[in-house]
């Protein structure tokens, strides 16, 4: 017995797990205090609450405590990051590399600062024909690199495809030629093991709320040594967070992002197993039961390239938009959440030379901690019924 509706839209949010609630709920009564207050104790309390947070993140990424910016999620950070690298005037020059992959939250603030004059190269990724689609093509990316490019801004794992960025040897190629490199690590922390020590960036990007942690909170490492790396800040006011971001703290939603980390660290090997099973299942499932499946990004046997949870296939005959809403019981998507009111077919798969039709004949799973065999199942069964029904409707008409 199914319990619907059936979410499986994880890569948009994710519920917040009861033991993350539990961690955040004094801090909303008992212990409410700003942790900018420092005449009494309700201030001293938040504070604590905070460096401990701060703490925590910090050991999870591998990173130390100062480097921990705290943000209103990764949007922000993204914005903070590219945004206080190519605004600053002792930057190294006005050129930056993105990729046409990258999440809105990256390249409409790449765009911009474009057209205030900088000069903005964006990288192809391998087509849908090659070994492992999605991926930056590493030798582009060094012909890429000038004296003058002051960031480098390549997404860690894909929203849409899941694949994962060879980050480290990307990182290689940037330091070579001293530029910055920042990565979007968002759909990645609490996923994959991530340390930016291993990964070798200067600047990550991450969200609560992709991790069953709570909306409305995120950070920003900000590597400190070989390179230092300063901002131009992006919020100013009362000089919080050494001047990188001013505001007060989101206390509960720190807390909250910490614990959820921790969970997901701890958690990391046995979850990651059991969402590559499901989400395998899920995907033979669906072809064994219909025809003319396409899968979209890198190869399913290939662990080292994909999220475990993430899944996106083509349907052919039936469009994307109308197979999902004729599943009124599976809550899935057909592109990124912050793009779904656009009507264009998504740039990602676009990117990765699929037709038109077929992007449009698209949905993304995104399988998470909450999900069970049982649910995959059904899936199996709504995603069938529900585009052979389309197809036949199509054909008589």
């Amino acid at each position: 017995m199914v319990n619907t509706p059936v979410y499986m839209d994880n890569h948009a949010t994710t519920r917040v797990d009861p033991r993350v609630l539990e961690a955040m709920l004094p801090l909303f009564d008992t212990a409410f205090g700003n942790a900018g207050s420092t005449s009494h104790c309700f201030g001293w309390s938040a504070a604590e609450a905070v460096d401990a947070a701060r703490h925590s993140i910090a050991d999870q990424i591998g990173a130390s405590e100062r480097e921990i910016v705290f943000t209103s999620g990764a949007t922000e950070s993204n914005n903070l990051a590219l945004r206080g690298v190519a605004e600053r005037p002792a930057r190294r020059g006005d050129h930056l590399i993105g990729v046409v992959t990258e999440h809105k939250a990256v390249l409409d603030p790449l765009h911009r600062l474009a057209r205030r004059g900088g000069e903005l190269t964006l990288l192809g990724v391998q087509d849908h024909r090659s070994s492992c689609p999605g991926r930056v093509d590493l030798d582009q990316l060094a012909d890429a690199v000038r004296d003058d490019t002051a960031l480098v801004s390549v997404m860690l794992a894909n929203n849409e495809i899941g694949v994962l960025q060879p980050m480290s040897e990307i990182a290689a190629i940037c330091k070579q030629r001293g530029a910055l490199l920042h990565t979007d690590a968002t759909q990645a922390v609490g996923r994959v093991a991530v340390d930016v020590e291993a990964l070798q960036v200067d600047l990550m990007s991450f969200s609560g709320h992709k991790l069953y942690g709570p909306k409305g909170v995120g950070a920003l490492y900000v590597r400190r040594r070989s390179p230092g790396v300063r901002l131009d800040s992006q919020i100013d006011g009362g000089g919080q967070q050494r001047g990188r971001r001013s505001g007060t703290l989101n206390v509960p939603g720190i807390v909250g992002l910490a614990t959820a980390l921790q969970l997901c660290n701890e958690e990391m090997t046995t979850e990651s197993t059991r969402l590559c099973a499901d989400r395998n299942h899920l995907y033979h499932g669906l072809c064994d039961a219909l025809d003319e499946v396409a899968l979209n990004g890198p190869p399913l046997e290939e662990p080292a390239w994909r999220l475990p949870g993430n899944l996106n296939c083509s349907f052919a005959g039936v469009d994307g938009e109308a197979l999902m809403m004729s599943m009124r019981d599976l809550a899935v998507s057909s592109g990124s959440a912050c793009t779904s009111t656009n009507p264009e077919p998504s740039h990602v798969l676009r990117a990765l030379g699929v037709s038109d039709d077929l992007t449009r004949a698209s949905l993304r799973f995104g399988l998470g901690r909450f999900n069970n065999r049982a649910e995959v199942n059904f899936a199996i069964q709504t995603v069938a019924e529900t585009v052979d029904r389309l197809r036949r409707m199509r054909s008589l008409s």
